[in-house]
């Protein structure tokens, strides 16, 4: 397992740390302005997502290998809903270190 303060990209370390801190305020700093998601292929809205998958069922991210440039990410993905399961994580960032949008589902 990797520890997240060891993620090599600022905003995907900032995105680990939000969501298994549970803390909204700092995840919703972390997106730019539109950004959008997707879950195995669908596009979703992100808050109903972020709120169902996320905040509201205690998601929390045990990251197990990230891609060079850290912007991909391999997790054991646990919530109250589904239990744990393997995911792959894919995060798009603004030049401004924003996260533009992210692309998960089943690895």
């Amino acid at each position: 397992m990797i520890d997240p303060g060891q993620l090599t990209d600022p905003a995907v370390r900032a995105f680990v740390t939000a969501v298994n801190a549970g803390d909204r305020e700092a995840f919703h700093a972390l997106l730019a302005p539109g950004a959008t998601m997707s879950d195995d292929g669908s596009d979703r809205d992100l808050g109903q997502w972020t709120d169902k998958e996320v905040f509201s069922s205690g998601g929390h991210m045990d990251v197990r290998s990230q891609s060079p440039d850290g912007r991909e990410l391999v997790v054991g993905y646990r919530n109250d809903t589904w239990g744990e399961m393997q995911t792959a994580w894919r995060f798009l960032v603004t030049d401004d270190g924003r996260i533009s949008r992210f692309e998960t589902g089943q690895a």
